[in-house]
């Protein structure tokens, strides 16, 4: 019976990977001093009676490292696009231009870009905490395994595998963090 258990690594892989993915979207979401169409991504807008993404809704592009223009498809949605992002908390004054919307990104403050390093610790937290409950869930297979008769040696072989594994991640976690605090800070 207890030779046959065989955890399942490629679950646990693939559920940091989904952290790890997760973690990535929340920090290009967090504005730095340069423009990117990625930070328009949370934003959605209200057309034809539903939310839709503003992708969806026109072009978004990135003309010049300071500057993100939206390129509504339809005009009537023009001043529900701008209003959406007006409301959207990033802080970004749309300008319109008939069906083009431009985004100048302002200047970040040493007080703004310290914010903004900490909201990028707390999403790499929650990336770490995501991380050690799927750790917490493989360590728990192991253990229900060892009740049905596992031996021991074989008990440490999969709890290191595990460990490995987490370590791993958590490092990913870091440096991602790490790289992106230094992109905050860069004037």
């Amino acid at each position: 019976m207890s030779d046959d258990f065989m955890l399942d690594t490629d679950d646990l892989e693939r559920r940091m990977d989904g952290a790890m993915a997760n973690l990535k979207t929340e920090f290009a979401s967090l504005r730095t001093g340069r423009a990117s169409a990625s930070m328009l991504e949370p934003v959605m807008v209200d057309a034809y009676g539903s939310m839709t993404p503003i992708n969806q809704v026109g072009t978004v592009n990135v003309p010049e490292p300071r500057m993100v223009t939206v390129n509504v498809w339809d005009k009537g949605l023009v001043g529900k696009v701008e209003k959406a992002i007006r409301e959207s908390g990033l802080g970004i004054n749309p300008q319109l231009n008939g069906t083009i919307i431009m985004l100048p990104i302002p200047e970040l403050n040493e007080e703004r870009r310290r914010e903004l390093g900490k909201v990028a610790g707390s999403y790499a937290e929650n990336a770490r905490v995501s991380i050690r409950n799927v750790r917490r869930d493989g360590m728990d297979q192991i253990k229900k395994a060892k009740a049905d008769g596992m031996s021991e040696d074989d008990e440490k072989l999969w709890q290191d595998e595990v460990q490995e594994m987490t370590d791993k991640y958590i490092k990913s976690v870091d440096s991602a963090l790490e790289t992106k605090q230094t992109e905050i800070m860069q004037v």
